[in-house]
């Protein structure tokens, strides 16, 4: 029994189909029934196919570029897509509604460096939160003050940790003798 619901659902928008297919598959249950498409004139639209009272729902939607239909979708397409998803579950009674987002975007713009910057990681953290969302699991934040942006928690976990442990199995002792190359070394204007 989940605390939160009588059951766990998870629903995903087009930038991560695939992702929440594979995490149905090693949990056990399947894809909740839910359409995500787009009118003409590029306005996201969520149909839901099955109830969601009481239950526990995760999102699965990155806010990254995605493809669809042979059509390129920006990050704006794919944070409206979770926003909608998350205001429709909220208004069908989800019991929680946790966005898990494995790629935040606009977490680059998480500080004013010159006068008259936004700080859109702050904005984009309150659109979740008035969405709907109960709480947000995410990937790798750019810095850790994000989490502070939320009024909900914040799960940010790490992949460094799955890195090392993949290359020290593959490599063993040579190990010692690697060095890990980053094309962002963060921070840098």
């Amino acid at each position: 029994m989940i605390s939160h619901g009588k059951d766990m659902k998870i629903f995903t928008g087009n930038a991560n189909p695939a992702l929440a297919q594979e995490i149905c598959k090693l949990i056990g249950i399947k894809l909740g029934e839910a359409e995500v498409k787009s009118f003409a004139d590029g306005e996201a639209s969520v149909s839901l196919y099955e109830t969601v009272r009481g239950s526990d729902v995760f999102v699965v939607q990155s806010t990254c570029p995605f493809e669809k239909d042979g059509k390129m979708h920006t990050v704006n397409d794919a944070l409206m897509e979770l926003l909608i998803m998350i205001d429709a579950l909220r208004r069908a009674s989800a019991g929680r509604i946790t966005a898990v987002i494995p790629y935040f975007g606009y977490a680059r713009q998480d500080r004013k460096t010159k006068p008259r910057d936004p700080i859109s990681a702050k904005l984009v953290a309150n659109m979740i939160t008035a969405a709907g969302a109960d709480r947000v699991l995410t990937m790798d934040l750019h810095a850790n003050q994000i989490q502070g942006f939320f009024d909900i928690p914040v799960d940010n976990l790490l992949g460094n940790p799955i890195f090392v442990d993949y290359y020290a199995k593959k490599f063993g002792d040579k190990c010692e003798d690697m060095m890990v190359v980053s094309p962002d070394v963060g921070s840098v204007a």
